[in-house]
């Protein structure tokens, strides 16, 4: 794993807090040089300064993905200052939690607008150095992007939209070396919860979910690093993920059932 990280020029989306600042500290540990991109200059500034006294090789750039003028100055100055691009990390992402019935439109066109243009602005900008480094392209998507998750209709949308995005640019790149992964990871303890949008666009403010028992961002970070080194198509994280894919090939009405009363078991579920 080291080896297939090592020296490599990684450029991470959302990489202030969470998953994102989880694969910046554990790759550049590995050897990595890492190009950070978030809205929050103030958490990158402090990350990038924390990575560069332990030895190892960051840079910064302000990015607000859903602007295609940032996701294209990310990448270009990733390459400016490391010499290329060999893993493009779409990672930036947000979510909702609200019934369609009840849901603002503006709340869906938001969600699509991290989730799925982000990734759609990044990958478009990445794509030509990682065909001449024969790279890595990883979305960071969910199980819910492989199943749709009730009262989270805008975030299964986009996270399907990026698969599809994901699997297209895969086959498009058949004969150019171009390696494309997408990761489910399950429910993370991370903050992506906390800034969930509810029906009328305001963030959640707090996590229905109990944090101590989910897998952790470190954790996340460790299996997409192994999945890069192992050049998988989908890494799925825990049995959870498995048990989804599995499922919904030979039974996905069952599935439909299983979700629905999951999340109907969370606490202030918006279903009734």
């Amino acid at each position: 794993m080291k080896s297939a990280l090592n020296g490599r020029v990684v450029v991470i989306t959302g990489a202030s807090s969470g998953i994102g600042e989880a694969m910046a500290r554990l790759y550049s540990e590995l050897g990595a040089k890492v190009a950070l991109g978030a809205r929050n200059e103030t958490k990158l500034a402090e990350l990038v300064q924390a990575i560069r006294s332990e030895g190892g090789e960051a840079i910064y750039i302000t990015t607000d993905v859903t602007k295609e003028s940032d996701c294209q100055r990310l990448v270009e100055r990733a390459a400016e200052e490391f010499g290329g691009v060999d893993i493009m990390i779409c990672n930036a992402g947000i979510s909702m939690r609200a019934l369609f019935d009840d849901v603002e439109m503006s709340v869906l066109h938001r969600v699509m607008d991290v989730n799925f243009w982000g990734t759609a602005y990044c990958a478009k900008y990445a794509l030509p150095y990682l065909q001449a480094s024969k790279g890595s392209l990883v979305g960071i998507s969910s199980v819910a992007g492989l199943h749709g998750l009730p009262g989270r209709t805008g975030y299964s949308a986009s996270k399907f939209a990026m698969t599809g995005l994901l699997e297209t640019i895969r086959i498009e790149n058949l004969k150019k070396g171009v390696h494309v992964m997408i990761a489910c990871p399950g429910f993370t303890a991370s903050n992506v919860r906390y800034s969930a949008l509810t029906a009328d666009g305001s963030p959640q403010g707090e996590t229905p979910r109990n944090e101590a028992t989910m897998m952790t961002a470190k954790e996340v970070a460790l299996r997409v690093a192994k999945g890069i080194a192992k050049r998988q198509r989908l890494c799925l994280m825990e049995k959870e993920g498995r048990l989804t894919h599995f499922v919904k090939r030979w039974a996905p009405s069952l599935l439909d059932r299983l979700f629905y009363w999951a999340m109907s078991h969370e606490p202030n579920s918006p279903l009734r």
